[in-house]
């Protein structure tokens, strides 16, 4: 390969010092000159991939990582007294990253927007106690998530750490069942998130700010959730949901039972789109897992599952009266507009179920039966009025028949009165 290397040197004019091209290369990069034109994608591709790095656009070249002077050909290149390291072992990345990243003052002339912890944060993660602590050279590290010369910013669809690319990033690893075979982690996690209703909200909704690995696990200090907190990492979003489960009945018992808060009903990563029929002792419910009709909380579960239903039972007909009214022709978009107070409330009297309090949903119930009542009456009020409009068209055509024909008999009478004249 160092034969080669000259040769390409010899042909391009950079293997003496005499070389014109020489003088002109120490106002370049060495690294890219030499390593583009060897036919090895190990060392060409990164001078490729480099190209369209953050770091390359804000005038970074290789030796800012790998050391080394950028001027000069061949071994001197590499001298050691240039900080010459090549490539970095593995324990050396957070490090290294972090000569630039851990310094505000650096990174405020680039960059003030960027945190300055991530080093820090990431020696408290599993990835980071792990390389440091035991030695283990398997564990992420900073060019696992980041690439090591295509480092793209996150709103960048290309970066490796862009919302919907997260998954596959961390499934490089996750989902590998060889590189994680030493593990006691499954190897399922993407292939279950991607059945979610975060991942489908995140790739077909567009909805950039649905959940991901990074947003329940962290960034840089990657944890799994505990058991004491993954509510309160479900909760960042689900805020009501939260606060009402933090005064069930269920949380002590989810602790004492070892069951992981909110993942205990609607699982960590294949989560899928709520349901009422998530309560109650039916196939498919959830509570049956620890409840059933004998016990004061399946009794409960079943309540507020009729609840729920009567609700929406009696919503659905109001509805259907209120649109059937529209269609025959009668203003009813006030009535239409107040009914959305019962779906409000349908709503807060399905987050209330996890309070796991049957008044407290029945409150909500209550609330919106009323509205769908009111919306009912609107309904029947409506066709009422349909009905008198239509008696009334009725009459006023029968009336105005009665005079077309009056009218009709009195020409004729005239016609012949004159005829007979």
């Amino acid at each position: 390969m160092k034969a080669r290397l000259r040769l390409l040197l010899l042909a391009t004019g950079f293997a003496t010092a005499a070389s014109p091209a020489l003088a002109q290369s120490t106002q370049q990069d060495t690294c890219l000159l030499c390593h583009r034109i060897i036919d090895e994608e190990a060392y060409s591709r990164p001078v490729e991939e480099f190209q369209n790095d953050i770091h390359a656009e804000k005038g970074f070249g290789c030796v800012a990582c790998h050391g080394g002077n950028s001027t000069l050909l061949g071994p001197a290149a590499k001298d050691p007294r240039w900080g010459y390291i090549g490539i970095p072992r593995r324990r050396q990345i957070p490090e290294l990253c972090g000569r630039c990243h851990s310094d505000p003052q650096f990174m405020r002339r680039y960059n003030p927007a960027l945190r300055v912890d991530q080093v820090a944060e990431y020696g408290t993660s599993v990835h980071g106690q792990r390389l440091f602590g035991l030695g283990d050279p398997r564990v992420a590290t900073c060019t696992d998530c980041h690439t090591a010369h295509s480092i793209q910013p996150p709103d960048n669809a290309e970066s490796t750490v862009h919302p919907t690319r997260v998954a596959d990033t961390c499934g490089a690893c996750h989902g590998d069942s060889v590189r994680m075979a030493e593990y006691p982690i499954p190897t399922d996690q993407v292939r279950e998130y991607h059945r979610s209703v975060h991942w489908e909200a995140l790739s077909e909704g567009g909805d950039l700010s649905a959940p991901t690995c990074n947003d329940c696990h962290g960034n840089h200090g990657a944890a799994p959730p505990e058991v004491d907190w993954v509510g309160n990492v479900c909760g960042q979003c689900h805020v009501a949901q939260a606060e009402l489960f933090e005064i069930s009945p269920h949380r002590e018992s989810f602790i004492r039972l070892g069951t992981p808060g909110c993942a205990g009903c609607h699982g960590n990563h294949a989560i899928k789109v709520t349901d009422d029929r998530m309560l109650g002792l039916e196939r498919g419910s959830v509570c049956v897992q620890c409840h059933d009709a004998d016990d004061s909380g399946g009794r409960d579960a079943v309540h507020m599952l009729a609840l729920i239903d009567s609700l929406r039972g009696e919503m659905t007909q109001a509805d259907s009266l209120l649109a059937l009214a529209e269609h025959a022709g009668v203003e009813v978009s006030q009535a239409q507009f107040e009914l959305e107070d019962a779906r409000s409330s349908l709503i807060r009297a399905q987050a209330t179920t996890h309070a796991a309090v049957v008044d407290s949903v029945a409150a909500q119930v209550e609330a919106g039966l009323t509205v769908s009542l009111e919306a009912w009456n609107r309904g029947k009020d409506a066709f009422a009025e349909l009905r008198y409009r239509r008696l009334g068209l009725a009459v006023s055509s029968m009336i105005i028949v009665v005079l077309i024909a009056g009218l009709v008999i009195r020409i004729r009478e005239t016609g012949r009165k004159r005829r007979d004249e």
